[in-house]
């Protein structure tokens, strides 16, 4: 019990500290990133430029990208946000106007989190260079879902955790069925 009770203070000074201290400009410019990443968008155009541009190598890592945000979204919004019902931070917590378009469902996982860290995992493992730069936004995407009022930090912890095991099960799961049926 006092560690979910330290778990929610940490949450709570965490999310008002992230949502107050960073400045207004660069705000804005972490919601312009996580726009981008709406709906899998930024992923999915990522992916589109690797298997245009990379050749081989860019087809192996889109496809894995895509494999694990697949895998990860399903584990996130598919299951957890269903078998949890954790409400949003408060909107007195935060200090702008950014909770206005907040979603509807479950806090718990963060979703965004989550898809942007599978697909950069997944990406790293094929192609790394071209992991590292996706590494960027999905760092923004992170920070910016705390920052805007829209996850706690335990949200987005537990959509990175999801995201590294999704990336690691669509490397590993392959290799597994095929040496189960060898």
């Amino acid at each position: 019990m006092r560690l979910l009770t330290g778990l929610q203070d940490a949450d709570r000074a965490l999310t008002k500290g992230a949502a107050s201290r960073i400045p207004t400009g660069l705000g804005k410019a972490l919601s312009a990133v996580e726009e981008a990443a709406e709906s899998t968008k930024l992923w999915c155009g990522a992916a589109a430029a690797m298997a245009w541009v990379g050749g081989w190598r860019g087809r192996k890592a889109a496809a894995a990208g895509l494999g694990a945000l697949v895998m990860a979204q399903l584990a996130s919004n598919g299951l957890a946000k269903q078998l949890t019902d954790r409400p949003r931070p408060p909107e007195e917590w935060i200090p702008h106007d950014e909770t206005a378009d907040r979603p509807d469902s479950s806090s718990f996982p963060s979703g965004h989190t989550t898809a942007a860290v599978a697909f950069t995992a997944a990406v790293t493992t094929a192609w790394p260079a071209v992991g590292a730069l996706c590494a960027i936004p999905t760092a923004v995407v992170a920070v910016e879902r705390v920052q805007s009022g829209a996850h706690y930090p335990s949200d987005v912890a537990a959509g990175v955790v999801i995201g590294l095991a999704s990336a690691w099960l669509t490397r590993r799961v392959p290799t597994l069925l095929l040496h189960r049926w060898r």
